[in-house]
């Protein structure tokens, strides 16, 4: 027998911009040395804090760890210059964090009554 379909307790308001960074980070792998590296930087800082809310949404604080230092190191206003294989790993470190981030939170419904 169908019934009526429950409403869904959560969503995953995290996932779309979390992949959406971790786009922007891959690509961003070939404008490393580019001026127009500021463009990821603005994408990446911006989702980011985003996705910082979404996580204090979710009640999820520990997920800041990972999420504050990427909205600083990517931050394109007081930009920190740092270049090599440490910079190349740390666009894989930080687009795995999103996708975790992204994968893993889950913001609670508001329950309308």
């Amino acid at each position: 027998m169908m019934g009526t379909p429950a409403e869904p307790t959560y969503t995953r308001s995290a996932l779309a911009p979390g992949l959406l960074a971790a786009i922007a980070l891959l690509a961003g792998l070939a404008l490393l040395d580019v001026d127009s590296f500021v463009i990821i930087r603005y994408i990446v800082s911006i989702l980011a804090l985003i996705i910082c809310v979404f996580v204090i949404q979710a009640k999820a604080w520990w997920w800041l760890i990972g999420l504050v230092p990427i909205a600083v190191l990517w931050n394109p206003i007081v930009v920190i210059d740092w270049h090599g294989q440490g910079w190349v790993s740390a666009q894989f470190i930080a687009a795995l964090i999103f996708i975790v981030v992204g994968i893993r939170t889950k913001v609670p419904v508001p329950m309308h009554r």
